[in-house]
């Protein structure tokens, strides 16, 4: 049965009950060990993957938070970009370097103790 009730997913996640987003942590994690890649290898593939398909800065997010603690340099995923862009075109790099830094501020404002609290009401 549907609930009815408004549900507010961010509690729920708060509350570690996020089977989505465990599941998506789950695939990656079967897909890192199973493709046989080294971390890093395998992270700037992803990197060049997010691009041609035009990901959500919040991937890219994840993806670079990833690389940064496996040691990836901003150089490699520089180059990643440069590689690809004959392929997938300028203007996929250029939108996905958007949104790497649509990602990284939307990150840094989440953090950012001068950002506002949400009004109740």
């Amino acid at each position: 049965m549907t609930s009815t009730v408004p549900d507010n997913a961010l509690d729920r996640i708060a509350a570690g009950d996020a089977p989505v987003l465990e599941t998506l942590l789950e695939m990656n994690l079967d897909a890192a060990e199973r493709s046989g890649l080294d971390a890093e290898t395998y992270l700037l593939v992803r990197l060049a993957a997010l691009v041609a398909m035009d990901a959500a800065p919040v991937s890219y997010l994840i993806t670079l938070g990833a690389g940064a603690d496996a040691g990836l340099t901003v150089e490699k995923a520089q180059a990643v970009l440069v590689a690809i862009a004959p392929v997938v075109g300028s203007a996929r790099v250029t939108a996905a370097a958007g949104a790497i830094i649509r990602g990284v501020l939307g990150a840094a404002a989440l953090g950012d103790p001068s950002v506002p609290e949400p009004r109740n009401g």
